[in-house]
């Protein structure tokens, strides 16, 4: 039986999957092109495979084609019940929705008298020079005020006026809205009008009704909206989604990755845990093998095709409860990953006066200009300018029928004509590689600053961290990266190109439940938040033991350790600022916990100043089993050096080099690789700089490290 773990990212779709069935492997080795094909101990195999997340000319969804494409079935076949056990995935199609605003028809229901409160929001001002400032586009399309109001301690001073509502949500209805969220003031603690109004919804026929206290049941009237009005407007089309792929898998178990790095059964999938689906089983995946090498400290980057995250990790995985994501506020846990616009698909420019990367994409149709699709220059043809990516060792899967390797040709072509360009407009005379090395030089600082943002902004000295590289791009660039930053080790793990896909198999399914508090922190809350800690942690339970027919039962069965986490946000009184601490019985010791952390993040700390308890959360995390990683042992005598397949020309540094060129999988454990050098796989490239040294342990991972 089949486990598959798979990422739907911008431009590739990453698939792992962990079979015992050995036809399926004798198949799959007559295309060692495409399929990479791990043993593993007790008769496992791991299969990677990768393929175009948009094909509409050769399938229609990535991930159902490429299950079809490993069982070895044709397109109108259905997928046998009994050949897969569990399908792990992340998806970026509500992440997508919300960039291109492709959401569903939303109408918002909202307190009399604030019918703008979302649209005025916090009155930020993020450029604070900026004089010309464009809001963001509103989700919702209309609003209902509704006549009714608690005051702040829970008294009714005015009932749901029942016939108006009514009426304004059946003409809402007669537009063709479906999708309403209901926020009033106060309904974070006295839900019962919400409740009578998210009643009315479901009698008119709303097929998506969400509700302010049930989707963040926090104070604050605007972050609390925002989020009911993202879960409103993704949720349908998440829903269009999973059912689509449950639809092509009847009877399997499907699973989708959280924003906060946990697994969830599809139907409990939501818009609002749905933002960072794909990057958040690369933190793990990232995480997870670190551990396994042997390395706490952190910095994870993964460079796909279309963005970069990045993200900091020290002994726990970080989360922020604010976030803003394309022009959306949000407030949901979420892991505190750091997106920026540049991948290997991130388009060049020169603008007259300056070298620009990105933020638009080239995507997977057309790509790239080496993707034979017509597409522009992007950042990975400058790495197949300077040599650093070799079309001999890329899948052919280019061309309109999918069977050509990369075109060096038209790079090379499109590149002489950017120089010639660019000494027209500025007179500077430069080579077609150095204006490509002078892109890259670009793509790296932009995603240096990333990292900045994430450790040394925050704190943290960069110096320490091993830095995590994976992505299908991420090798490329990994030494500048590093070197920018004055980082000394990389950690390549032999998945890392699809390390996003990878993290779905090693997560646990967890279920977050939080409530607000907002009562200062003295010895005698304590009792009264052990009794909410206690009642959220009902509900996170009852989430993970929802009931799963009998055939699904197997995996769940294969652990059954708990944990649980506890925490609480706390901040000084007349402050905005929360940091999440550990929940302790003793308050002296989450008071010394805060200032330690305040004091890292701000540099100072007011003692004088009451702790105030925000609010609180439990996590509730089921252990999974997750696939065995084998040793390899070393076969080749110690003083015999690897060998390399062959010498090619490589442009760093500002100059061409002879470069050897090795395939991973002839390395063995101690071989050592001194820069320039060229390291290809199936699934990505790995570019070693010159300073720095590339040596295989016993457990397959690549560690680079920086010679001095």
């Amino acid at each position: 039986m089949l486990k598959v773990f798979a990422d739907r990212g911008g431009t590739f779709t990453d698939i792992v999957a962990v079979t015992d069935n050995q036809a399926i492997i004798n198949k799959l080795s007559q295309h060692q092109e495409r399929f990479l094909i791990v043993p593993l101990p007790n008769q496992q195999w791991i299969i990677v495979y990768k393929l175009l997340s948009e094909n509409p000319e050769q399938y229609q969804d990535a991930v159902i084609q490429g299950i079809r494409d490993i069982i070895g079935l044709s397109r109108n076949q259905p997928i046998p019940q009994e050949a897969i056990e569990v399908v792990k995935m992340g998806t970026t199609v509500a992440t997508n929705a919300l960039l291109e605003r492709h959401g569903d028809r939303v109408v918002l229901l909202i307190t009399k008298g604030f019918k703008d409160a979302l649209r005025i929001g916090y009155q930020n001002r993020p450029q604070i020079f900026a004089r010309h400032i464009i809001l963001p586009t509103m989700l919702y399309e209309q609003v209902i005020e509704v006549d009714e109001r608690y005051d702040a301690q829970g008294n009714e001073l005015t009932p749901v006026n029942i016939a108006q509502v009514k009426k304004d949500l059946q003409t809402a209805y007669n537009t063709g809205i479906r999708s309403c969220a209901i926020v009033f003031m106060h309904g974070d603690r006295y839900p019962r009008h919400e409740q009578q109004v998210a009643q009315l919804a479901q009698e008119i026929g709303f097929t998506q009704i969400s509700i302010s206290h049930q989707v963040s049941p926090l104070m604050k009237l605007v972050s609390r909206g925002d989020t009911t009005v993202v879960d409103a407007y993704l949720t349908p089309i998440l829903r269009r989604y999973v059912n689509q792929v449950a639809s092509q898998l009847p009877g399997v178990r499907l699973m989708f990755m959280k924003s906060d790095g946990g697994l969830t059964d599809a139907q409990q999938f939501q818009g609002k845990d749905s933002i960072l689906s794909g990057p958040a089983g690369g933190i793990v995946g990232a995480v997870q093998t670190s551990k396994r090498a042997g390395f706490d400290l952190v910095i994870t980057f993964d460079m796909g095709g279309t963005s970069t995250d990045v993200a900091h990790f020290k002994g726990e995985y970080e989360r922020q409860l604010e976030s803003e994501i394309a022009g959306a506020r949000m407030r949901v846990p979420v892991l505190a990953i750091n997106t920026i616009a540049a991948g290997g698909g991130s388009i060049l420019f020169f603008d007259g006066s300056s070298y620009r990367v990105g933020p638009e994409s080239a995507g997977s149709n057309p790509g790239p200009a080496c993707y034979r699709r017509g597409g522009p220059l992007a950042v990975t043809d400058a790495n197949v300018m300077l040599g650093k990516i070799h079309p001999q060792y890329f899948p052919s899967v280019f061309g309109t029928d999918g069977n050509l390797p990369l075109d060096k040709n038209i790079v090379v072509e499109k590149f002489t004509q950017l120089a010639q360009d660019i000494q027209n407009a500025t007179g500077n005379t430069r080579t077609p590689e150095q204006v490509a090395a002078g892109f890259i030089a670009i793509a790296v600082e932009n995603m240096a600053n990333a990292i900045k943002k994430i450790s040394l902004q925050r704190g943290y000295d960069v110096t320490q961290y091993v830095l995590c590289c994976f992505g299908g791009a991420g090798g490329q660039v990994a030494c500048l990266i590093a070197d920018t930053l004055g980082m000394k080790k990389i950690f390549l793990h032999p998945y890392a190109g699809v390390l996003s896909a990878y993290g779905m198999g090693l997560a646990d399914v967890r279920a977050i439940r939080e409530s607000g508090v907002e009562r200062p922190l003295t010895q005698e809350l304590i009792p009264q938040l052990q009794q909410l800690m206690q009642v959220l942690e009902t509900q996170a339970r009852s989430e993970l033991d929802s009931p799963l027919t009998k055939g699904e039962q197997r995996e769940v069965k294969a652990s059954n350790e708990q944990e649980i986490v506890r925490k609480v946000n706390l901040k000084y009184e007349g402050t905005n600022s929360i940091l999440t601490i550990d929940f302790a019985l003793d308050v002296a010791m989450m008071q010394q916990e805060f200032e330690v952390e305040h004091k890292s993040r701000y540099g100072f700390i007011q003692i004088e100043k009451t702790l105030i308890v925000e609010s609180a959360s439990v996590e509730v995390i089921q252990k999974m089993d997750t696939p065995e990683e084998p040793l390899i042992t070393r076969t080749h005598p110690l003083n015999q050096p690897a060998n390399s397949v062959e010498t090619v020309q490589m442009f760093t540094a500002d100059q061409w080099h002879n470069t050897p060129v090795y395939r991973r999988e002839d390395l063995q454990p101690e071989d050592n690789i001194n820069g320039p050098a060229i390291i290809v796989e199936k699934i990505s490239t790995i570019v070693v700089e010159p300073e720095w040294q590339a040596s295989l342990t016993e457990r397959n991972h690549l560690v680079l490290q920086r010679l001095d």
